[in-house]
């Protein structure tokens, strides 16, 4: 899942079929990005498509979710694109001619030039110089490759295509098509427009699915596709009425919930008995709220799983710290349970699933 935030501060590169890492810049360079982007945003967002979200103010990853959500209602079909490798091969030169199309300030030019060729090593500690490519985890990276999708993708639908929608959340696209056709014959036009741009689809991970409900008849090989940690997939659902009927809804994707479930170990909850209840809540409770407000915003009973999961930690927990617990699964069950009913703001899952 993806992920969410800034971009991972060390990615792996393929420089001359060597496995090589981005040094992560330094507290100077990343001032100076700062710098640079203070200046750059203000200049190209009035240019940004509003179906571009990733990485830019009063856009969000939430936002392209649901607008997705509500386009999948309407159009039968979408197109999930996959860039194989973009930030690995996105091309130097095209990006500083269109970095020069907005600003003529030298020093903005100098040194966006020195952050992409800033050299990549290798596992033997061998340096590289880049000519494709930009680091990730540079504080500018997200703006420049949002400048570089505007006019490989955003503007280039825009002008000819205007009629078929998309979401774009970085390089995360979809793709909303009125027939199967359509959708093959937008697939390949755009095949061709990045490789204008020395990008390549992932033929493998791009797929065109077909968004099936109650009133979609017929199967086909793809109904369900993953965007930004949501699995979007024909659910049962139920209306006002109290009526269930089919509808295709996004909801936590297995990617995200695997996640979660690793985070959970990495905590090593059950081994700090040296903490209170209460200093277990305080320590975990901002990560809690961050997965239910996002992941919580469509279908939060596919959360409850995971939360469940969370619970059954707590009660090893509670069998390690209290003697009177200990080879008592059952009653430490019980007794975390009857704490969850009377005190249920002390863990912010325990609303969600009381």
């Amino acid at each position: 899942m993806a992920s969410l935030g800034e971009s991972r501060l060390i990615s792996k590169a393929c420089l001359n079929d060597l496995q090589s890492v981005d040094i992560v810049p330094t507290v100077s360079d990343r001032i100076a990005q700062m710098v640079g982007k203070i200046y750059l945003e203000p200049e190209l967002e009035p240019y940004f498509h509003p179906d571009s979200y990733g990485y830019r103010p009063g856009k969000s990853a939430i936002q392209a979710v649901g607008v997705t959500r509500q386009r999948c209602w309407r159009y039968d079909w979408v197109v999930d694109l996959d860039i194989k490798g973009f930030f690995d091969n996105l091309d130097h030169k095209r990006l500083m001619k269109l970095l020069r199309k907005h600003t003529d300030r030298e020093w903005i030019h100098l040194y966006v030039e020195r952050w992409l060729k800033a050299p990549a090593q290798s596992r033997d500690g061998t340096l590289f110089n880049r000519n494709i490519g930009t680091p990730q985890g540079g504080v500018i990276s997200p703006l420049l490759a949002n400048l570089f999708l505007h006019y490989a993708f955003d503007e280039w639908m825009q002008r000819n295509y205007s009629s078929i929608l998309f979401e774009r959340y970085a390089d995360d696209i979809i793709v909303h098509c009125r027939s199967e056709k359509q959708a093959r014959w937008i697939k390949a036009m755009i095949e061709k427009r990045l490789a204008q741009f020395g990008l390549k689809l992932h033929l493998e991970k791009t797929r065109i699915v077909y968004c099936k409900d109650d009133d979609r008849k017929g199967s086909y090989p793809n109904e369900k596709f993953d965007f930004l940690g949501f699995t979007f997939r024909p659910r049962r659902s139920k209306n006002r009425w109290g009526k269930h009927f089919i509808n295709f809804s996004p909801a936590v994707s297995k990617k995200a919930v695997k996640s979660m479930h690793q985070t959970m170990r990495d905590w090593h909850l059950h081994l700090r008995s040296d903490k209170s209840l209460e200093d277990l809540s305080c320590m975990f409770n901002p990560i809690l709220r961050g997965w239910i407000n996002y992941y919580g915003s469509y279908y939060k009973s596919a959360l409850y799983p995971v939360f469940r999961h969370l619970d059954r930690i707590l009660v090893r927990w509670a069998m390690r710290k209290y003697k009177k617990l200990r080879r008592h699964q059952r009653r430490a069950g019980y007794w975390l349970k009857r704490i969850a009913q009377n005190e249920p703001r002390l863990f912010a899952h325990w609303q969600l699933i009381q």
